[in-house]
């Protein structure tokens, strides 16, 4: 019996395990554990963190959804404008005197040539009469100076030295002088006659009158800048709004070419519009402050919806897209990595897309690529929903409800009689 130390009866049933192997098994774990999270992790980067999958026993998330179809989505650009008319007109006296007359009703429609108001014409008839005195006058000593040539100029034939040819050109520059007179003295008359004219004061275009800035019984003056009363034509007028500089070429393009561009115009979180033109203008340059240009759309306005100085919203189409994806707004998702929709499958499992989105507005997104038309789309609680869960859709539910024993039954418990 050799003396040294001595194993335990079961280390050689069981030898020990060697330290690299068990270094390499838990690196390979190790490995396996880190795929797994990196799977998971790659998943939640694109499509989001989702809630953790419900036990079998559960139901399943109740959603709605809808179909993806095709149709025509119109591309509108929207900016912040302001009503502007076409025509506005301060209707002022052209001469001072007193105001005797009103001759409209506040917010009257008015047209061109219609008398608003009458100024104290007296002074000015007195002046007319003043001025063709004058005139008549002067037209007689020119006159008379006209007969006094013709004599002189008879005489000198007769007997040339009869009358000296100096006074013969004395006597033509007095017709000349005289000449100038009554030529000065008939821009007298006009003006006086022009004057009494502008005791009835008139308005200069067609539309609506306003409130008026000035009582009968005033001294009113060529120089006050209320007038008597603003006149606004308002059925035909215009809306000045603006646009991003980045969306300027869009619209150059169409309008430079002679296309007819339509404008909508809204009130503020208003759905449907007040009224339908077309652009007519755009302006020369862009506001460097602002980074935006302004845009003029006319319209018809019979209605008299729109207002000066209202402020309302502009949409205005510069493209109409045909035959393309359409999805509802509701069914896109927002992921680390970018948009994505919930697909319901033929079984009612939903599984995650990843989408190309080219262009949205309002209730509806135009899909690039990743979704087909007839395809269901999850559009409501999709944040309950992981990739591959079993859904319940609204129709699945009704049916489920109609098909279940208690549906046969009344209140008591019995069952029904038809």
């Amino acid at each position: 019996m050799s003396v040294g130390t001595a194993e335990p009866p079961h280390s050689a049933a069981r030898p020990a395990l060697p330290f690299r192997r068990f270094l390499r098994r838990g690196a390979a774990l190790a490995l396996v554990g880190l795929a797994g999270w990196g799977a998971k992790a790659a998943h939640d980067a694109y499509f989001g963190a989702v809630a953790p999958p419900r036990a079998a026993r559960g139901p399943a998330p109740s959603v709605e959804a809808a179909l993806v179809a095709r149709g025509e989505f119109p591309i509108l650009l929207s900016g912040l404008g302001a009503v502007t008319p076409v025509a506005t007109s301060v209707v002022k006296s052209q001469i001072s005197g007193q105001l005797l007359k009103v001759n409209f009703t506040e917010g009257q429609f008015v047209y061109a040539g219609d008398v608003l108001a009458e100024v104290d014409s007296r002074p000015y008839k007195l002046a007319l009469t003043q001025a063709g005195g004058q005139l008549l006058k002067d037209q007689a000593l020119l006159t008379n100076a006209e007969r006094d040539l013709k004599r002189y100029e008879a005489l000198r034939q007769q007997m040339k030295d009869a009358v000296p040819e100096q006074q013969v050109d004395t006597q033509r520059a007095l017709i000349a002088q005289y000449q100038g007179v009554v030529t000065v003295d008939q821009a007298q008359v006009d003006q006086a006659k022009l004057n009494l004219d502008y005791t009835s004061v008139v308005s200069l275009i067609d539309g609506r009158v306003g409130l008026r800035q000035v009582d009968p019984g005033n001294y009113v003056q060529a120089n006050d800048s209320n007038g008597v009363a603003v006149v606004t034509q308002l059925s035909r007028i215009t809306v000045v709004f603006t646009l991003p500089a980045a969306d300027l070429p869009a619209v150059l393009k169409r309008f430079r070419a002679g296309e007819e561009l339509p404008v909508w115009v809204y009130e503020k979180d208003a759905a449907r519009p007040l009224a339908r033109g077309k652009l007519i203008a755009i302006d020369n340059r862009i506001d460097a402050a602002t980074g935006t240009v302004k845009l003029r759309a006319l319209f018809a306005n019979e209605d008299e919806r729109l207002y000066p100085n209202q402020f309302v919203n502009a949409d205005i189409l510069v493209e109409s897209l045909k035959n393309v994806v359409l999805a509802p707004s509701a069914s896109v998702q927002q992921g680390a990595r970018g948009s994505f929709v919930y697909v319901v499958g033929p079984e009612r499992t939903v599984s995650a897309r990843p989408i190309s989105v080219r262009a949205s507005s309002g209730a509806s997104v135009v899909v690039e690529k990743g979704l087909s038309e007839g395809e269901r789309v999850v559009t409501l609680g999709a944040d309950r929903l992981r990739d591959g869960a079993t859904v319940t859709l609204p129709e699945a539910r009704k049916t489920e409800a109609e098909s279940s024993p208690a549906a046969g039954k009344t209140e008591g418990g019995k069952d029904r009689k038809s």
